[in-house]
């Protein structure tokens, strides 16, 4: 097992797991959206790799506005991790977390965050197996104001 820096040669292979975790997106768009990120002095993303084969990845972005349950600021901020479904259950996500505190650590960040969609209760337990504890539950809301 190797955790790798993305970059422009592993772009494909990453943008490829990144549609696994969402699917409606465009993968043109989100090939885009990650050549960006890789670039950015704010996000960092890695990649997991086993026998030359890509099989997860994490992005970790720095926030500096609120984030909720943190006292600190800059945060690191989960914003997306996947692996692949056959690679499941040997460790590697908390790998890629570990290396995405690393980094957050060396960008001054004494925390990191994440999110989860209210009704994945499995990723709310991947977050709890890995260190994270839960700091509230929110409901989002929008209205439409057409003028």
């Amino acid at each position: 097992m190797i955790i790798t820096e993305a970059d422009i040669t592993n772009l494909d292979k990453l943008t490829s797991l990144a549609l696994r975790l969402w699917p409606e997106n465009d993968k043109d768009d989100l090939r885009v959206e990650f050549e960006a990120l890789i670039e950015s002095n704010k996000d960092k993303v890695y990649l997991m790799v086993i026998e030359d084969v890509f099989v997860a990845f994490l992005h970790i972005s720095l926030r500096n506005d609120y984030v909720e349950g943190s006292n600190t600021s800059p945060v690191g901020y989960v914003e997306g991790i996947f692996v692949s479904e056959e690679y499941r259950g040997n460790g590697i996500p908390k790998r890629l977390v570990g290396a995405g505190e690393q980094w957050a650590k060396s960008m001054g960040c004494k925390q990191i965050a994440s999110d989860v969609e209210i009704h994945n209760h499995g990723s709310q337990e991947f977050h709890k197996k890995v260190g994270f504890k839960e700091v509230g539950k929110i409901v989002a809301f929008i209205k439409n104001i057409d003028l």
